[in-house]
Protein backbone atom coordinates (compact mmCIF):
# COMPACT_ATOMS: atom_id res chain seq x y z
CA UNK A 1 0.00 0.00 0.00
CA UNK A 2 1.59 3.30 -0.96
CA UNK A 3 0.46 6.97 -1.36
CA UNK A 4 0.48 8.45 -4.76
CA UNK A 5 4.31 9.93 -4.35
CA UNK A 6 6.06 10.18 -7.57
CA UNK A 7 9.56 8.64 -6.60
CA UNK A 8 6.94 5.39 -6.64
CA UNK A 9 6.40 5.55 -10.22
CA UNK A 10 9.81 6.25 -11.07
CA UNK A 11 11.16 4.37 -14.26
CA UNK A 12 13.50 2.43 -11.72
CA UNK A 13 11.04 1.26 -9.73
CA UNK A 14 8.77 0.08 -12.81
CA UNK A 15 11.99 -1.63 -13.99
CA UNK A 16 12.14 -2.92 -10.84
CA UNK A 17 8.12 -4.39 -10.81
CA UNK A 18 8.97 -6.17 -13.83
CA UNK A 19 11.69 -8.79 -12.33
CA UNK A 20 9.79 -8.87 -9.23
CA UNK A 21 6.52 -9.99 -10.36
CA UNK A 22 5.31 -11.10 -7.09
CA UNK A 23 4.97 -8.16 -6.08
CA UNK A 24 1.72 -5.46 -6.66
CA UNK A 25 1.63 -1.75 -5.70
CA UNK A 26 -2.08 -0.62 -4.91
CA UNK A 27 -2.18 2.89 -4.34
CA UNK A 28 -4.48 5.07 -2.05
CA UNK A 29 -6.74 7.39 -3.83
CA UNK A 30 -4.98 10.74 -4.21
CA UNK A 31 -6.19 12.95 -1.31
CA UNK A 32 -6.86 10.55 1.37
CA UNK A 33 -4.01 10.04 3.02
CA UNK A 34 -6.13 9.67 6.02
CA UNK A 35 -6.02 6.00 5.22
CA UNK A 36 -2.37 5.25 5.89
CA UNK A 37 -2.36 4.96 9.22
CA UNK A 38 1.43 5.47 9.23
CA UNK A 39 0.62 8.87 8.72
CA UNK A 40 -2.41 9.15 10.77
CA UNK A 41 0.61 8.42 14.14
CA UNK A 42 2.34 11.08 12.60
CA UNK A 43 -0.63 13.71 12.80
CA UNK A 44 -0.88 12.83 16.36
CA UNK A 45 2.65 13.33 16.95
CA UNK A 46 1.87 16.48 15.70
CA UNK A 47 -1.00 17.43 17.46
CA UNK A 48 -0.43 16.16 20.34
CA UNK A 49 3.20 16.93 20.65
CA UNK A 50 4.51 18.98 18.20
CA UNK A 51 2.76 21.64 17.53
CA UNK A 52 3.02 23.78 20.88
CA UNK A 53 6.31 22.52 21.43
CA UNK A 54 9.38 25.05 20.99
CA UNK A 55 12.59 23.49 20.92
CA UNK A 56 16.05 25.29 21.11
CA UNK A 57 18.01 22.76 19.12
CA UNK A 58 17.72 19.73 16.74
CA UNK A 59 18.70 17.74 19.51
CA UNK A 60 16.35 18.75 21.97
CA UNK A 61 13.33 18.70 19.29
CA UNK A 62 14.73 14.66 18.89
CA UNK A 63 14.73 14.17 22.58
CA UNK A 64 11.60 15.38 22.99
CA UNK A 65 9.93 13.02 19.87
CA UNK A 66 12.05 10.18 21.50
CA UNK A 67 10.89 10.87 24.84
CA UNK A 68 6.78 10.82 23.23
CA UNK A 69 7.28 7.67 21.42
CA UNK A 70 8.80 5.91 24.15
CA UNK A 71 5.38 7.13 26.29
CA UNK A 72 3.60 5.62 22.92
CA UNK A 73 4.75 2.45 23.20
CA UNK A 74 4.74 1.91 26.67
CA UNK A 75 1.02 1.87 26.73
CA UNK A 76 -0.25 1.71 22.39
CA UNK A 77 -3.39 2.02 21.27
CA UNK A 78 -4.46 0.69 17.57
CA UNK A 79 -6.03 2.85 15.94
CA UNK A 80 -9.46 2.31 15.25
CA UNK A 81 -12.50 3.32 12.67
CA UNK A 82 -15.16 4.84 13.87
CA UNK A 83 -17.31 4.08 11.14
CA UNK A 84 -18.72 2.26 8.97
CA UNK A 85 -17.71 1.73 5.07
CA UNK A 86 -21.32 2.86 4.62
CA UNK A 87 -21.27 6.13 6.58
CA UNK A 88 -17.86 6.85 5.06
CA UNK A 89 -19.37 6.60 1.27
CA UNK A 90 -22.21 8.14 2.34
CA UNK A 91 -20.40 11.26 3.63
CA UNK A 92 -18.11 10.96 0.12
CA UNK A 93 -21.98 10.44 -2.04
CA UNK A 94 -23.01 13.46 -0.03
CA UNK A 95 -20.07 15.54 -0.57
CA UNK A 96 -20.16 14.88 -4.16
CA UNK A 97 -23.57 15.67 -4.75
CA UNK A 98 -22.85 19.15 -3.00
CA UNK A 99 -20.07 20.08 -5.65
CA UNK A 100 -21.81 19.11 -8.25
CA UNK A 101 -24.85 21.12 -7.30
CA UNK A 102 -22.41 24.18 -7.15
CA UNK A 103 -21.17 24.21 -10.31
CA UNK A 104 -24.44 24.87 -12.22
Amino acid sequence: MLDNYATHKTPAIAQWLLKHPRFHLHFTPTYSSWLNLVERWFAELTNRKLRRSAHRSVAALEADVTAWIEAWNADPKPFVWTKTADDILETIAAYCQRTNDSAH
